[in-house]
């Protein structure tokens, strides 16, 4: 059988005698420098892959949040006006009706209530500006402004719907009346 010559930079190292030094073959400066621009390449490529991997696991954890947050958002929103009808349904209740049908009054108050227990299990909470406190855009909406008499600019006059929030999210602002008289 002939003996085949392997490229020198195919050969690796050799050794000599036993416990001694390996023994490299010559590759030329032109080749280390290719082979040193394909290793700083693959490296840049891995560490790139490396980020991006690490990036899409900090995206899927935080997605994963705010479904379990905000993912009953839309239901939320759309049990708002629920809540709405069955809080005027029991402030126009008059006196007598309350005394007449009691046990139906009763009856809607403690579904009302338990419409505000689910809510608070789920991290929706009321907002219910009451009359004298001051008017905030980031959670309030103005429907209107009026200038009365004694009151101060910015100073809530009527609230006509409670605002909600789910978690740190505005599901909707409270809409209220807002002075405009400046003293």
């Amino acid at each position: 059988m002939q003996d085949e010559k392997l490229n020198p930079s195919e050969q690796g190292p050799t050794t000599t005698a036993e416990g001694a030094e390996p023994e490299f073959d010559y590759i030329d400066a032109e080749e280390l420098d290719r082979l040193k621009a394909e290793r700083d390449e693959f490296r840049d490529k891995f560490m790139r892959a490396l980020a991006d991997a690490e990036n899409s696991r900090k995206r899927a954890d935080r997605d994963r949040r705010e479904a379990e947050q905000y993912g009953g958002s839309r239901l939320a929103r759309d049990l708002l006006p629920v809540h709405d009808n069955m809080r005027r349904a029991i402030e126009a209740i008059s006196d007598e009706q309350r005394e007449q049908n009691a046990a139906l009054i009763e009856g809607v108050e403690l579904t009302l209530r338990e419409l505000h227990n689910v809510f608070s299990k789920h991290g929706v909470t009321l907002i219910s500006p009451q009359v004298g406190d001051l008017f905030d855009p980031q959670i309030h909406q103005a429907m209107f402004e009026a200038p009365v008499p004694g009151t101060v600019a910015g100073t809530i006059l009527q609230c006509m719907a409670d605002g909600f929030m789910l978690h740190d999210r505005l599901l909707r602002p409270a809409q209220v009346g807002v002075s405009s008289n400046n003293g």
